[in-house]
């Protein structure tokens, strides 16, 4: 489901990826997102009214100040999604899957996954090595 998070995320990556400070079309958010632009618009409207982006007609929109905030902390949250769906789950368009999971994944899951990520319990092989050693290893299983 494309949300508020991924219209902030969307901006926010857009923002980074251009030196200037210039509004972000609505239809280049539309074209992100998979949306029409009156849609795109709408969105970005309703987020102007929360103060979280600075929407002007024809011109496109700006994070603000608790915009960005807002949008950097999903932009970790992203990362974090996108590598364990390429490097865990073995997903071709993990940056696609990672932006429609951004905004349902709370801070706690994101950070344990990025632990799990950094051990090295990420890779398939390594979970699985993991997961067999702690089976043979547990006093219901006694090692052979």
């Amino acid at each position: 489901m494309i949300g508020a998070p991924q219209y902030l995320l969307t901006l926010y990556i857009a923002e980074r990826e251009d030196d200037e400070e210039s509004p972000i079309s609505p239809g280049y958010v539309a074209d992100a997102l998979d949306r029409s632009p009156p849609a795109a618009t709408e969105r970005l409207q309703n987020l102007d009214a929360k103060g979280l982006v600075d929407y002007e007609p024809y011109e496109g929109a700006t994070l603000t100040a608790e915009g960005r905030d807002a949008a950097a902390d999903l932009y970790d949250t992203y990362q974090i999604l996108s590598r364990f769906c390429r490097d865990v789950l073995g997903v071709n368009d993990h940056e696609g899957e990672a932006m429609q999971l951004v905004g349902n994944v709370s801070p706690t899951v994101a950070e344990r996954l990025s632990a799990t990520l950094l051990r090295g319990d990420g890779d398939r092989d390594g979970a699985r090595q993991a997961a067999g050693s702690e089976s043979t290893s547990s006093p219901d299983n006694p090692a052979s």
